[in-house]
């Protein structure tokens, strides 16, 4: 069955995923909050992230640097001058769009919203969000909310180098908040006013620029099958002379297929020296790599490697969503509805089950244990066996556990497999460690 995106939307409210902010306020356009299961998905994808991009290698470290930076910053980046979209508005009702998404529709006279022939010329929209630091309230007092998360890196880049002693070629990974006021927000959590950014720049030897880029490429997308994203599901996009920034040797977006089309969910761009350089010139501070070996001192290039926290979750949730017609197996009218998310990142791994009321006592044990394995455990006394296996099959729970009488006399517990559904006997013993076996094995088939 296709994904009807407005199902998805409901279960995510319903379940706790993530649901509109302030909304007993009426909501606020733009953000979004992630409930009791989306913080647990959403932190689940970054840990895995952060795994991968750096834990995992010898040549990635990490920072997290502050939100706010010093207004130079965004001035040397080209955020101040040059981060903007040119709109109109619409002198009868207001309403305000931009310009580029008037010329996809071919309608550059008329107002989309009342009708009427009144839009103004397009102006220059500024999409960085402004604060003041301090107590003045004159234009020394201005700042940014930045609007990504790369040039904390650049800036960084010395310091960082310097602190971790890493040779070229090395990277520096960060996981952080971003905002852009953007116009129209639109397609759930996919285009917000406040994201989170999973960011890692690499800097290397000019020379190697082109190998790593193509390096860069083929890892990025093992990581989007590895979160259970089917590989028809993916594709690459280069990006054409009229799409390079102006800084950009080289570009390209891995696109995600949604319900609303083919979507950029990551970008891995060839950023040659630009960014370091820029830094240098407007801070005075030598941005410089002097390589011991050639004794050559050059400006490292960078290749970046930048993936939105919220859209790869959505776009984990689109991928995962399905509902399954059983009324053959069952002989009635069945539909089970499914998030057939990867363990690894599930926000429930394992929920633990009682058969019945009486023996939640030693079952709780049993989720206890759990706990202290280092499992996501859920533990659900509620309704007929049955129904609270679809509860768990619905918020995505790989595996669910049931005690009965006979786990009193054997130690044993069933282990329901969601995607089978298929049931095996375990020892109470040793199921951390079945369970942990199973994770694993389901990582290392994609």
């Amino acid at each position: 069955m296709s994904l009807d995106m407005k199902e998805l939307v409901s279960l995510c409210k319903r379940r706790g995923f993530i649901f509109q902010s302030s909304e007993i306020y009426g909501g606020i356009n733009g953000f979004w909050d992630y409930g009791p299961l989306g913080v647990e998905l959403k932190n689940a994808i970054k840990q895995f992230w952060w795994q991968e991009m750096v834990h995992m290698r010898e040549d990635v470290v990490g920072q997290d640097a502050s939100i706010i930076m010093h207004p130079k910053v965004w001035e040397a980046s080209g955020h101040v001058s040059n981060f903007s979209d040119p709109m109109v508005d619409c002198r009868e009702c207001k309403a305000r769009f931009r310009q580029d998404h008037l010329e996809e529709s071919g309608n550059t006279k008329t107002c989309p919203s009342c009708g009427a022939e009144a839009l103004t010329e397009a102006k220059d929209f500024n999409l960085m969000l402004q604060t003041q630091v301090g107590a003045s309230t004159d234009s020394s007092a201005v700042a940014y909310l930045r609007p990504e998360t790369a040039q904390a890196i650049f800036v960084n880049f010395k310091t960082v180098q310097m602190c971790s002693r890493k040779k070229l070629p090395f990277g520096i990974a960060q996981i952080g908040k971003a905002f852009r006021n953007e116009i129209t927000p639109r397609n759930f959590t996919f285009r917000s006013r406040e994201f989170e950014q999973m960011e890692m720049q690499y800097f290397v030897d000019p020379e190697e620029g082109a190998d790593w880029y193509e390096y860069w490429s083929q890892e990025r997308k093992k990581f989007f099958l590895k979160l259970g994203i089917e590989e028809n599901k993916l594709r690459f996009h280069a990006h054409g002379e009229g799409e390079l920034a102006h800084y950009a040797k080289a570009a390209q977006d891995i696109e995600v297929e949604f319900p609303f089309g083919w979507q950029e969910v990551e970008g891995i761009h060839d950023r040659g020296d630009f960014d370091l350089s820029q830094h240098e010139e407007y801070s005075g501070e030598e941005m410089k790599y002097f390589e011991e070996q050639s004794r050559r001192k050059f400006v490292p290039h960078v290749l970046e490697t930048s993936i939105g926290a919220d859209r790869v979750t959505l776009a984990v949730l689109c991928s995962a969503y399905r509902k399954e017609d059983l009324s053959e197996s069952s002989g009635k009218e069945d539909v089970r509805t499914v998030l057939g998310l990867m363990p690894q990142i599930a926000p429930v791994q394992v929920a633990v089950l009682p058969l019945m009321k009486k023996l939640s006592e030693q079952a709780r044990e049993v989720y206890q244990k759990m706990q202290r394995a280092g499992l996501r455990a859920d533990f659900d006394i509620t309704g007929q066996i049955g129904k609270r296996y679809r509860r768990q099959d619905e918020i995505g729970t790989p595996y669910c556990v049931t005690f009965d009488f006979d786990s009193l006399d054997d130690g044993q517990v069933t282990v329901r497999f969601r995607d089978s559904m298929e049931q095996t006997r375990q020892p109470i013993e040793h199921l951390a460690s079945f369970l942990r076996e199973q994770i694993q094995q389901e990582l290392e088939s994609k």
